[in-house]
């Protein structure tokens, strides 16, 4: 019996000590799903995660500037190529973790139709969308609106959100009656939780791959590899898949 007990706490001391943190930073988009599949990865592994979240393009100024961030979680492909590029990612540790979706919403049950029509109706004096400099789910929207011959005239209501989260929480609260957000936003189980939607087809935007990327500062590091090599397991993949967002 006491052998038995000596080895478990010998076995708890040594994961411990075999345990270690890793600095993610991920689009804002991804934040609920991550923190699901962090739980799930700390509770598999012993590591770790320790997740910041935020829009693309300002966490690529922050790791320019030498912020300590181990792992980009991106929202588009862009990003993490070009900071490989630039010495700052690990050549050949991108890949793309999950494709988004782009879904016009409002917490109004009767103020999106099935169309997007409510587009062109004009009936609502705000738009809300992601810095499209920044957030490529804002970029997206704008593609959209080009597309469909609206941007012009839908531009003088446009509401703008730093990123993505706070673009939903602008319709939220009801400072925009609608606004361009992640599908994973609104989306339980398998439906858009609350309000009316218009999934925006995905031929008037250019695909949203999102790419994870190991940065330098992470290189050698067992938690950031350990989470990278986690993400491509089923275990996140279910996770990813529930949020609406598509696999490669």
């Amino acid at each position: 019996m006491k052998n038995a007990l000596f080895f478990g706490l010998t076995v708890a001391i040594a994961t411990l000590s075999h345990a270690d943190e890793v600095q993610v930073a991920v689009a804002a988009n991804f934040t609920a799903p991550m923190q699901q599949i962090a739980a799930q990865f700390e509770k598999d592994t012993g590591h770790k995660a320790v997740l910041a979240f935020g829009a693309t393009g300002k966490f690529y100024a922050q790791i320019v500037n030498g912020a300590p961030f181990e792992i980009l979680l991106a929202a588009d492909d862009e990003t993490p190529a070009r900071l490989e590029k630039e010495a700052l990612g690990l050549a050949g540790s991108r890949f793309t973790y999950a494709i988004g979706k782009l879904v016009l919403w409002s917490t109004d049950p009767a103020l999106v139709d099935a169309k997007g029509d409510v587009l062109k109706s004009g009936q609502f004096k705000h738009l809300a969308l992601a810095n499209p400099k920044t957030a490529p789910y804002g970029s997206a929207a704008i593609e959209a609106m080009t597309k469909l011959g609206l941007l012009s005239n839908l531009q003088p209501r446009f509401v703008q959100g730093e990123n993505i989260s706070q673009t939903q929480q602008f319709v939220t609260t009801g400072n925009a009656e609608l606004g361009f957000v992640a599908l994973s936003q609104v989306l339980k189980d398998g439906k858009v939780s609350s309000g009316s939607a218009w999934i925006v087809p995905a031929n008037l935007y250019e695909p949203i791959r999102q790419d994870a990327v190991l940065l330098a500062k992470g290189h050698n590091k067992a938690a950031a590899g350990a989470l990278l090599a986690y993400l491509k397991g089923d275990k996140a993949k279910a996770v990813i898949r529930s949020f609406g967002y598509e696999l490669p």
